[in-house]
Order: structure tokens, then sequence, then C-alpha cells
């Protein structure tokens, strides 16, 4: 399966959106449904769609037996505790303001690597993170008054996903040197189903209305499913930073979407804190993308 630029450019721009949705269907959703058990039926529906592709693209690419420790880190890291906590933080704190935290992974990522694998981090780079501590310090400083009745738990739950999203970064950089990203992700999506199991069949919902289950078709096939198809194809024809700064406009979607079908507000000091958060990660993004390209050609 191959595509254009181009087309990979349009894909991308649908994606912001369909993640976005993904979010409030994902909100709408809990009222019936408990996180974890969501997120099992999330990952059984997404199977059917990934297993299509690994069948005709990576049919004969198995999982090595001593490989399966790190699959379930990934698992449990990439998948289980980081929307884990991002669906719980959705009682505590708005869609829009969940987004931009988790827009800051980059960066994370980033300083993680300069402060455990001593990888270079410019000034640059040091500005763009400053910028963002500044960003997100406005986003919870609108909410300062309702921050100790509640919110604040929002909050360090959605940063808890952004860490959990770091460490599973570094958990699967060893795996794609022997598995393309189809496998991983396929290898990834049966563990969790696995662990998931036990808790979900004991914590069936009563009834699903015909809206829930819908939402759960295409919170899985959709974006879970097509979704993360697209992401790895975006990958390997646009490559990291391109695609990564796509990602980052996912805030943009999700307050639009969250005010259209949730009536959220976010006040013009998180506006103003959200822009500064994109604005610096984009800018810590591209200059890594720089200096990844510059020891590359050393």
């Amino acid at each position: 399966m191959r595509f254009s630029k181009k087309t990979s450019y349009i894909l991308m721009a649908v994606l912001v959106f369909v993640w976005g949705l993904d979010l409030i269907a994902t909100k709408i959703a809990l009222a019936q449904i408990t996180p974890l058990t969501l997120m099992f039926f999330k990952y059984v529906i997404a199977l059917s769609v990934v297993l299509v592709l690994k069948r005709s693209i990576d049919k004969n690419d198995r999982m090595q037996k001593k490989d399966l420790p790190i699959f379930f880190l990934c698992a449990i890291f990439g998948e289980i505790a980081y929307f884990g906590l991002e669906f719980n933080a959705m009682s505590f704190v708005t869609v829009s303001v969940i987004s931009v935290i988790l827009s800051t992974v980059p960066i994370v990522s980033i300083l993680a690597e300069a402060v455990i694998f001593k990888r270079t981090i410019t000034l640059k780079m040091i500005f763009g993170t400053v910028l963002s501590v500044i960003g997100v310090l406005f986003i919870i400083g609108a909410d300062f008054k309702e921050l100790f009745s509640g919110k604040i738990i929002g909050y360090i739950l959605a940063f808890g996903a952004v860490f959990c999203w770091t460490a599973y970064n570094f958990i699967t950089d060893s795996l794609h040197e022997r598995y393309s990203s189809i496998s991983i992700y396929f290898y990834q999506t049966v563990i969790v189903i696995i662990l998931l199991t036990p808790y979900a069949l004991t914590h069936l919902p009563a009834e699903i209305s015909l809206k829930t289950f819908l939402l759960l078709i295409y919170i899985g096939a959709v974006t879970t499913g097509f979704g993360g198809i697209i992401y790895v194809i975006a990958l390997n024809v646009m490559g990291v930073t391109p695609t990564a700064l796509f990602s980052n406009f996912l805030p943009l979607s999700t307050t639009l979407l969250a005010w259209t079908f949730l009536a959220e507000r976010v006040s013009a000091i998180q506006v103003f804190g959200g822009v500064v958060t994109i604005v610096a990660t984009c800018i810590v993004v591209i200059e890594k993308d720089r200096i990844t390209r510059l020891m590359s050609n050393c």
C-alpha cells in the first residue's frame, strides 16, 4: 500500500479532525461504559481492520519469543496506561485542554533523550521548551480557582498520559529494527485485548444505546483501525517531522468539535496558552529534525 506525498498530506489533514472527533465520541461513550471496558471494545473492533492489513502486507512477520516482554510493556504503557489516564482525565477537565497537554509529547520525549541518552539539545529547543511550559501555565492558571476542587486530578492524569507515551516511544525503539510498524501495532493490539479481557467481561454495561454502539464502531474501526493505518503510512511517506506537525494541530480541531458537540467553552487565556504551546512544540520538532539530519550527514 503506497500513497503519494500529496495524498498523504490530505489524509493527515483529514485524520486531525477524525482524531478530534474521537475524543468527543469517547467522552460521550464514557457515560455508559467504563474507561477500560471502552478500551477493550475499541481494540477488539480495531483488530479486524489491522489484521486484514497485516495479512496482506506483513503475513510472515512473526513475533520472536524474546520480544514478548517488550510487546507487553508496549501494550501497558502505550495503550492501557496512556488511554486509561486520558479517558479518566475527561471526568475532570475539558477534552480541549487534554488535547493541548497531549501535544507536548514531542517536547517531553526530546528532553528525556537529552537527559537519559545525552543527545544534543540546542538553544532553540530550550527556547521552545520554555515557551511550551509558559503556554501550559496559562492553561492551568485560567482554572486556578477551581484547581483544588478536582481539576488538578485531571491535569495530573493528562500529564501522566504524556509520560506514559514518552516511555512507550523509548520501549518500542528497538522493535523498529526487527518489525514493521504494522506488525508492532498488530501485536500490541492483541496483547491489549488479552490483558483487558478479564476486566471487560466483569464490567460489561447493563445496556448500550444505539448511539453508544455507533460511537464504539467509529472509535474502533475508524480512528483506531484505519486512523492508525493512515498514521503509519504517513510516517513512511512524509517522514516523522511533517507527520508530528500535523498531530500537533489536534487541539485546534478538538476545541472546535468540543464547542460544537459538547458545548465546552475555553477561556481566552486558555486559547492563548494553547496557541503558545502548539507553536512551541512545532519549533522543537522542526529543530529536532534539523539536528537529526545534520548528524546523519556527518
